[in-house]
C-alpha cells in the first residue's frame, strides 16, 4: 500500500468535497484531539508573583492527604489527581505531578499505594465515572442521573451520633425530645479511623470544595470526601459551587465529610446501636458516615452544623422556603411535610431565594445552599412545572423507576420508596434570586395542615404567639383506614425542623423574635388542612383560597381589615379575605355540630398543651419573662 493510500485513511472530505486531515496517528491520539484541556483564565501579575500555579498545586494535595490522614499516620496517604483508569501511551497512570507525601508509618497496604483524587469534576465527568463504576446508575430520557442509594432511602435519626465534650456539652440541647444523641470522643474518632482506612484502601475517591451560604460575609467552606460519584455530583448540585478562582484560593476547609457510607460501622463500637451510623464532630469540625449511601445524610449534616455555627455569629438558621416580590418584600415559609410549603413558596409572580435552609444575618436572609431536594413521589409537569423541567441533565434522581427501553421516568412507582427524591442546581428554576440573597423578611407565614379542621384558614400572630407556634411546629396526618377508624394524627417537629437543630428551640425561637421585632415583620398561621370538620367528614380547603390568603399578605392588604379573637387558642382571625368566602374564616362556622367542633377544639388544644410540656423547664433570659410570655401565647383552657 502506497504511503498515499495509507494517508487517505486518515482523510475525510467535508460538504464542500475539500480534503481535510485527521492530525493523529493512533486511534489513542484522535481520542486525546476529542478533549481539550481546560484553559485557567489569566491571573494578575500580583497573583503570579505570590504562589505559583505548581505551589498552590501542591499546597491543595497537601491539604487533601491531610484530611485523609489516619490516627497511625502522622501524614496522609500519597495522594495524585486523576482517574487510575485513564492511562497514557507508556502504560503508566497518567497525573499531574506533584511532591510525594511519605507516610511516617508505612505499615499498611494502603500506605504503599497512591490514592487517585477526582477532585470538583463536573456532572459530565461524574455521570461517566457513575455509568461506568456504578450498578444501579442510568440515565433516564430527560437525562437526569438515575441513582440507588442502597438498603437506606431516607435519613436514619436513631443512627445519628453527636460527640458530648467540653465545647458541647452546656452549648447543646442534650436529653428528653432533643436530637442529639452523644457519643465520645473515643468512639467517634474509632469510627473516624474506620472510615479513613476504607477510603485510602480506595483506587479514588471523589473530593468537593465547596461553600455553604450565599452571604459573602458568613460563608462555610466544606469538603466532602466519598467512595461514589453519585455523592459527588449530589453535593456539586447541593452546596454552593465555587468559580476556579475560588477553588484555586480554597485553602483548609472549615468542615470536612467522610462518606465511607458503603462500609458499615462495627456494631461492638460503643454508642452503636446498628451498622449504621451518622457522626458529628464540632471540636473537630468533621462529620463520619458509615453504613448508609443515603445522601441525603450529608445534606442534613450540614444543616445541622450550619444550626450550630450561625447562632454563635447571631446569625438565625431556618428550616423554611423564601421568596421575593418585584418590590424587596420577602416572605419566610415554615412548614412540616404535606402543608404546602413548596407548592406555596413557588410562585411565578415572585424570585425564589431557597427552597429549604436559610440564614437571617444582620444584612438580611441567604439561602444556605447551591440547590433544591425536591420530593418526586407523583411528581407531575402539571402540578408541579419547575420542579418536573428541572429534572434533565445534571439532576441527581434517587431511587426511581423506569422503563427498560426508553428510560421514562414512572413518578408514580414506589416500588422502590415512597422517598423518592430530585437534586439539582437552584439555577435550575427559572424564577431564582442570583445570588440567593434577600432583604429582612416582611411576613413570617406558619403552615399547618390542620386534619382535626379547628385551625383558621389565617391568622395573625403576636410575636408572643409566633414564638408558641414556631417552637410547636405543628401539622397534622392523615392515618391510613383501620378497621373503619380515620383519625387524624397530630405530629410536632420544634422549629419546623426538629431532626437538624443543635441548641434548645426556645433559643432558635428567641432570635426570630428579635429579628422580627427589629426589622417589623408580621407572624401568621396559614392552616392549609381541613375545614367545615375532620378529615372524613370536613373538607380540604381550597388551594385557590390558600394562594389567595398567601397573596394578601403579601400584599399587606390583610394588615387593614378588622379582626377577631378565637377561644382557647385566642388568634386573631381577619372578618374578610379578597376571593376568599368570609364564612371560612372562622372554622366553628363551617361546622354544623358545634358540640363536636368545641370538642375537637379542646383535643387539639391538649395535644399542643402536653408537647410544649418538653420545654416548659427551659429558662430564656435572666428574668425568665420571655419563658413565661410564650407559654401565656398557648391555648387556655
Amino acid at each position: 500500500m502506497s504511503p498515499t493510500k495509507d494517508k487517505a485513511t486518515m482523510e475525510n472530505s467535508d460538504d464542500e468535497g475539500s480534503i481535510r486531515t485527521v492530525k493523529a496517528n493512533t486511534i489513542d491520539e484522535l481520542h486525546s484531539l476529542q478533549r481539550k484541556k481546560v484553559i485557567t483564565p489569566d491571573k494578575s501579575q500580583d497573583d503570579l508573583n505570590t504562589v505559583s500555579g505548581e505551589e498552590r498545586h501542591k499546597q491543595q494535595l497537601e491539604s487533601i492527604s491531610a484530611s485523609l490522614a489516619s490516627l497511625t499516620r502522622e501524614t496522609g496517604p500519597k495522594v495524585v489527581k486523576g482517574d487510575p483508569s485513564v492511562r497514557s501511551e507508556t502504560g503508566r497512570v497518567a497525573h499531574v505531578p506533584h511532591q510525594r507525601i511519605t507516610p511516617t508509618i508505612a505499615v499498611s497496604d494502603s500506605a504503599l499505594k497512591f490514592t487517585h483524587v477526582l477532585y470538583n469534576l463536573s456532572p459530565a465527568e461524574l455521570y461517566e465515572q457513575a455509568i461506568k463504576h456504578e450498578k444501579g446508575s442510568f440515565i433516564t430520557s430527560n437525562g437526569a442521573l438515575a441513582t440507588l442509594s442502597g438498603a437506606k432511602t431516607g435519613r436514619c435519626p436513631k443512627d445519628k451520633r453527636v460527640v458530648k465534650d467540653d465545647l458541647t456539652e452546656n452549648d447543646l440541647w442534650w436529653g428528653k425530645g432533643s436530637p442529639n444523641i452523644e457519643m465520645d470522643e473515643h468512639s467517634f474518632m474509632v469510627n473516624r479511623e474506620r472510615a479513613v482506612d476504607y477510603l485510602n484502601s480506595l483506587d479514588k475517591v471523589f473530593v468537593n470544595d465547596q461553600f455553604l451560604n450565599w452571604d459573602l460575609k458568613n460563608r462555610i467552606k466544606v469538603r466532602i470526601v466519598s467512595a461514589r460519584a453519585y455523592h459527588s455530583l449530589f453535593m456539586h448540585n447541593m452546596c454552593i459551587r465555587p468559580t476556579p478562582k475560588e477553588l484555586e484560593d480554597f485553602g483548609t476547609p472549615d468542615f470536612t465529610i467522610y462518606n465511607a457510607g458503603k462500609f458499615p460501622c462495627n456494631r461492638y463500637t460503643h454508642y452503636m446501636t446498628s451498622s449504621t451510623s451518622v457522626d458529628i464532630n464540632l471540636a473537630r469540625k468533621e462529620m463520619v458516615i458509615l453504613g448508609t449511601q443515603y445522601a441525603g445524610e450529608m445534606k442534613k449534616g450540614l444543616f445541622s452544623l450550619m444550626h450550630y455555627l450561625m447562632p454563635k455569629r447571631q446569625i438565625l438558621s431556618l428550616h423554611s422556603g423564601c421568596n421575593m416580590g418585584k418590590d424587596g418584600d420577602v416572605a419566610l415559609f415554615f412548614g412540616l411535610s404535606g402543608t404546602g410549603k413548596t407548592t406555596l413558596s413557588t410562585d411565578h409572580n415572585r424570585y425564589l431565594i431557597g427552597d429549604d435552609e436559610h440564614c437571617w444575618s444582620e444584612d438580611g436572609v441567604s439561602n444556605i445552599e447551591g440547590g433544591c431536594y425536591a420530593k418526586c413521589i407523583d411528581l407531575s409537569r402539571e402540578k408541579e412545572p419547575d420542579i418536573w423541567n428541572a429534572i434533565k441533565f445534571g439532576t441527581v434522581v434517587e431511587n426511581v423507576v423506569f422503563d427498560d427501553h426508553f428510560r421514562e421516568v414512572d413518578y408514580t412507582d414506589n416500588s422502590v420508596t415512597e422517598n423518592t427524591r430530585a437534586a439539582y442546581p437552584i439555577e435550575y428554576i427559572p424564577n431564582v434570586k442570583l445570588p440567593c440573597v434577600g432583604p429582612h423578611p416582611k411576613n413570617v407565614i406558619l403552615l399547618a395542615c390542620d386534619a382535626f379542621g379547628v385551625l383558621p384558614p389565617v391568622s395573625k400572630l403576636s410575636l408572643s404567639q409566633t414564638m408558641y407556634h414556631f417552637i410547636s411546629g405543628y401539622t397534622a396526618l392523615v392515618a391510613g383506614t383501620e378497621e373503619g377508624i380515620k383519625e387524624p394524627q397530630a405530629t410536632f417537629s420544634a422549629c419546623f425542623g426538629a431532626a437538624f437543630i443543635m441548641l434548645h428551640p426556645t433559643k432558635y425561637a428567641a432570635m426570630l423574635a428579635e429579628k422580627m421585632q427589629n426589622h417589623g415583620a408580621t407572624g401568621w398561621l396559614v392552616n392549609t388542612g381541613w375545614s367545615g370538620g375532620s378529615y372524613g367528614s370536613g373538607s380540604r380547603i381550597k388551594l385557590s383560597y390558600t394562594r389567595k390568603i398567601i397573596d394578601a399578605i403579601h400584599s399587606g392588604s390583610l394588615l387593614n381589615v378588622e379582626y377577631k379573637k378565637t377561644e382557647i387558642f385566642g388568634l386573631e382571625i381577619p372578618t374578610e379575605v379578597e376571593g376568599v368566602p368570609s364564612e371560612i374564616l372562622n372554622p366553628e362556622n363551617t361546622w354544623s355540630d358545634k358540640t363536636a367542633h368545641k370538642e375537637t377544639l379542646l383535643k387539639l388544644a391538649g395535644l399542643f398543651k402536653n408537647n410544649f410540656e418538653t420545654f416548659t423547664d427551659y429558662k430564656i433570659g435572666e428574668d425568665n419573662k420571655l419563658t413565661e410570655d410564650i407559654l401565656a401565647a398557648g391555648p387556655i383552657f
